[in-house]
């Protein structure tokens, strides 16, 4: 078939194929016999046919939520996860405040003091989740790995203020060891410790 048959504009010329379609019916009794004729013609008891094919199966094909839940893939940016270091059970945010100042939709809010060991210590982290549109900068630009997005995405609630608990974020000391390393979005791919190269300092 080539360019210039749909390039070609006269349409009196084509051949069509003509529809048999019935005249519509005017009167009352022809109306009647209409609808008697498409009730019982047969598509109606096919279309049951199927469905009570369906129920006999029992193939359930729905989800029983909240008990059952569908995967979700690694790289899915649900609710935040903040991470500890698996040696010591501290946080790994440093407080650089990255993460506070790529934000976007301005959620994030951090304070830091310089503890004994004039070491920055973060003493309040929170994210606002009704502000939260999940872009994932955060988790991009934490030179630590500290903050990640994980698998929880029912972050819904009656109260504005369990948003911001960073409690529910953070890696509780007592499941320290089911946390795996590096999940959810943010994290380092696999294989990433392959291609990093070794310095050339002599340290």
């Amino acid at each position: 078939m080539s360019l210039e048959q749909y390039k070609d504009r006269n349409v009196g010329e084509q051949n069509y194929y003509m529809v048999d379609i019935e005249d519509y019916p005017t009167t009352g009794w022809g109306k009647f016999t209409r609808v008697v004729k498409r009730t019982f013609s047969g598509e109606l008891f096919v279309g049951l046919w199927v469905v009570l094919r369906e129920m006999i199966k029992f193939d359930i094909h729905t989800v029983s939520y909240p008990q059952e839940k569908l995967p979700i893939g690694p790289r899915y940016r649900a609710v935040h996860k903040l991470l500890r270091l698996w040696e010591s059970g501290y946080e790994r945010c440093i407080g650089c405040g990255l993460c506070e100042k790529i934000c976007i939709s301005d959620c994030i809010r951090m304070d830091t003091k310089i503890d004994e060991n004039s070491r920055k210590e973060v003493t309040e982290y929170t994210i606002n989740f009704g502000r939260c549109i999940f872009c994932g900068y955060c988790a991009e630009v934490c030179p630590e790995l500290a903050i990640v997005h994980g698998g929880r995405y029912e972050n819904a609630s009656e109260q504005r203020a369990h948003f911001v608990l960073k409690d529910d974020m953070l890696t509780p000391m007592d499941l320290l060891t089911q946390q795996q390393e590096y999940p959810g979005f943010g994290a380092v791919i696999p294989g990433t410790d392959k291609s990093v190269k070794k310095t050339p300092l002599a340290y």
